[in-house]
C-alpha cells in the first residue's frame, strides 16, 4: 500500500448534476456534487428523504448516469467510457450492498455467492476457495448450502455483504445496509465494514438515516436538496 494510493482519491466528483425531466419541467436531484472518497474511509451519506443520496449512490456505482459534471475512479473518466467498458469496470472496482439484499431465494447461499465469480469468468476451485475464505470470515461457514430465503435477516445482510466482496472490489457502496436489522445484527455489518475499511483499505460509502451508522464512519456527508453540505 503505498503513500501515492493512500493519498490519491479512488474517487473524485465534481459538480455532478442530475435533474429528471417531468413534462417541460426539470426536477434537480443532485445540485453541484463536488466529493473524494480515499482509499482506507468509511463515508456516511445522511439526509432526509428525497434528497439526492440513492442517486448519488447509483451515479458512483455507474447505475445511472448524471445530467453534468465529472466522475473520475482510479483516475480514469468512467463517464467517457461505453455501456460494456463501464460494467467491467464496475465488476471489478464496485461491490454494492442494499437493503432488500437482492439474494436469489431460491439457491443455497453458496450459489448465491459463486453468481458474481461465474459472471467475471473464475474457475470453479478458485470460486470454492474464494467463497470458503469469505464465508469463514463472516462466521457463516455453516450456512454456506443453506437456502437463503430460510436466512435470519440478520445472516441475509451478512451474506449480501460477502456477496458484495466477492470480485475483490476497491469500493463498497451500501444503501441503507441495517435498515432492516435489529441494532445487534446492524452493528456486526457496521463492524464487517470497518474491518474491511482498516484492514483492507476498502472504501466504503454507506447512504443512512441512522445516526449510530454514521457513528461508526470516518467521515459524514451531508445532502440537503441535492447539495452536499459540508
Amino acid at each position: 500500500m503505498d503513500e501515492k494510493t493512500l493519498e490519491d482519491p479512488l474517487i473524485e466528483v465534481r459538480q455532478l448534476t442530475k435533474f429528471y425531466e417531468n413534462g417541460k419541467t426539470s426536477i434537480p436531484v443532485l445540485r453541484h456534487v463536488d466529493l473524494n472518497i480515499r482509499q482506507g474511509e468509511m463515508v456516511a451519506v445522511m439526509g432526509p428523504s428525497g434528497s439526492g443520496k440513492s442517486t448519488l449512490l447509483l451515479i458512483l456505482g455507474l447505475l445511472l448516469s448524471p445530467t453534468g459534471g465529472t466522475y473520475q475512479a482510479l483516475g480514469k473518466d468512467v463517464l467517457s467510457l461505453d455501456p460494456h467498458a463501464q460494467a467491467l469496470f464496475r465488476r471489478s472496482f464496485v461491490g454494492f450492498v442494499f437493503q432488500a439484499c437482492n439474494l436469489i431465494e431460491g439457491s443455497t447461499v453458496y450459489e448465491n455467492l459463486e453468481l458474481p465469480l461465474i459472471y467475471a469468468g473464475v474457475g470453479k476451485k478458485q470460486r470454492r476457495e474464494r467463497i470458503l475464505e469469505l464465508l469463514e470470515r463472516a462466521n457463516m461457514s455453516h450456512r454456506i448450502h443453506h437456502p437463503a430465503k430460510l436466512l435470519s435477516g440478520g445472516e441475509q445482510q451478512r451474506a449480501a455483504v460477502v456477496r458484495a466482496l466477492m470480485n475483490n472490489p476497491r469500493v463498497i457502496l451500501a444503501d441503507e445496509p441495517t435498515g432492516q436489522l435489529d441494532r445487534e445484527n446492524g452493528r456486526i455489518v457496521m463492524e464487517s465494514f470497518q474491518k474491511c475499511a482498516a484492514q483492507e483499505g476498502r472504501a466504503i460509502v454507506a447512504v443512512t438515516h441512522d445516526p449510530e451508522v454514521a457513528a461508526f464512519c470516518t467521515r459524514v456527508c451531508t445532502l440537503r436538496d441535492g447539495t452536499l453540505l459540508r
